[in-house]
């Protein structure tokens, strides 16, 4: 079956020139809304994700198409995926050790954001795949020693996760400088909307609503004064889709984030109203401000500011689904 030809999205070519990619992390909150991007702009695309953070149900929808297919697979287990790789033209490596994790077992997140990225980008090299677009993560700069954040800020990162990421990054770096691998690196800033986990995994804007929905009383770790990019996911999908063909984003690394400034408690101010949260201590590797600037990425993507807007929308759709 094939999906039927919708809006396409802002600054994207029509059709795409490449024909068949790989998305690790396919049934993931953000890989999901790639996979579903890309096929409907005709691309064969292969999901691979252990379900581990992802979930099948973000996927299940795609399974009638006759241009998607979902492999269940541990990208540190590269040896039993590698058949995928065979003919694709671009990997978006969205699969990665959430946070979470990274406090548990650093050295699974070590094995999962640094060491299979070396075997992917062997596997890229291997198959000539055309391009190599690699998420990362606002954390690698760790706690900012100026604002706004550019793509020129120290890297300093204050976490497991923020370490493992980073040399994910470096390994991206040397692969486009030794092999000649066309890359593209986004840094991902508190991206959020349909479908984020609303568990341990997810991100404060799920979080929130979760509690609301169950009534729960919602938690803000330190005064609440701390400063968010809050990024929606739709945009964080054209950014990729843009770096997959766009000559200009090759060896690049990008701030994929809307550039907006909000509290989180003018986020909680907006979800749970006039709810008295609880004050709990600042979580360990939590960065209190982060203002970052997306004046390098701006001119190839547009960027949702209306963050407010999404926030009710996404509430009244998940009351909806409730009744």
């Amino acid at each position: 079956m094939e999906m039927e030809t919708k809006e396409k999205c802002d600054n994207c070519f029509i059709p795409l020139p490449y024909k068949k990619a790989v998305v690790t992390g396919g049934a993931g909150f953000i890989g999901s809304h790639l996979c579903e991007e890309l096929i409907k702009e005709g691309i064969e695309v292969i999901s691979i994700d252990d379900y581990s953070a992802g979930y099948e149900k973000n996927i299940q929808h795609l399974n009638e198409y006759d241009n998607f297919k979902a492999v269940n697979g541990d990208i540190t287990e590269w040896w039993k995926l590698e058949k995928y790789f065979k003919d694709v033209d671009v990997i978006f490596h969205n699969a990665a050790s959430k946070k979470n994790i990274c406090l548990k077992d650093p050295e699974r997140d070590m094995d999962v954001n640094g060491k299979a990225v070396i075997k992917l980008l062997d596997l890229a090299l291997k198959y000539k795949v055309k391009k190599f677009v690699h998420a990362s993560t606002g954390s690698v700069y760790g706690e900012p020693k100026e604002l706004p954040l550019t793509e020129n800020s120290p890297l300093e990162p204050c976490s497991y996760y923020g370490v493992s990421k980073l040399a994910g990054e470096r390994y991206v770096n040397l692969y486009n400088k030794m092999h000649g691998l066309d890359t593209t690196i986004l840094r991902y800033f508190h991206v959020y909307g349909e479908r984020q986990e609303s568990n341990e995994f997810g991100g404060v804007v799920s979080i929130f609503m979760r509690n609301m929905a169950n009534k729960e009383q919602p938690i803000i770790h330190g005064d609440g004064s701390q400063l968010r990019s809050f990024t929606y996911v739709k945009d964080v999908v054209k950014a990729n889709i843009m770096a997959s063909y766009n000559p200009a984003m090759s060896g690049q690394v990008y701030n994929c984030a809307s550039g907006i400034k909000v509290s989180i408690k003018e986020l909680y101010d907006v979800i749970c109203g006039d709810t008295k949260p609880r004050y709990e201590d600042w979580l360990v590797g939590d960065i209190k401000d982060m203002e970052v600037s997306n004046d390098k990425i701006r001119p190839y993507v547009s960027f949702d500011t209306e963050w407010k807007d999404n926030i009710r929308r996404m509430i009244n759709e998940s009351s909806t689904n409730r009744s």
